[in-house]
């Protein structure tokens, strides 16, 4: 009964990583702003972070059920 809601917050978890660090990688690649008023490489950088982790937290959840 438990595995549904890890499945669940597992699968958010990789699906927003995902998108975020395909939005990011598509805005620097474009020479675009990830954030704006906000250092370039400083924006970039806390994007991909926070993707990296949003991804190894949703392997993390898949791997519990």
């Amino acid at each position: 009964m438990e595995s549904g809601p890890a499945i669940f917050a597992g699968l958010v978890f990789a699906l927003f990583g995902a998108g975020l660090l395909v939005w990011t990688t598509a805005r620097v690649r474009h020479g675009r702003p990830v954030a704006h008023g906000v250092s370039p490489v400083a924006s970039a950088t806390a994007a991909a972070v926070a993707a990296v982790i949003a991804l190894a937290l949703g392997t993390w959840c898949l791997t519990q059920v």
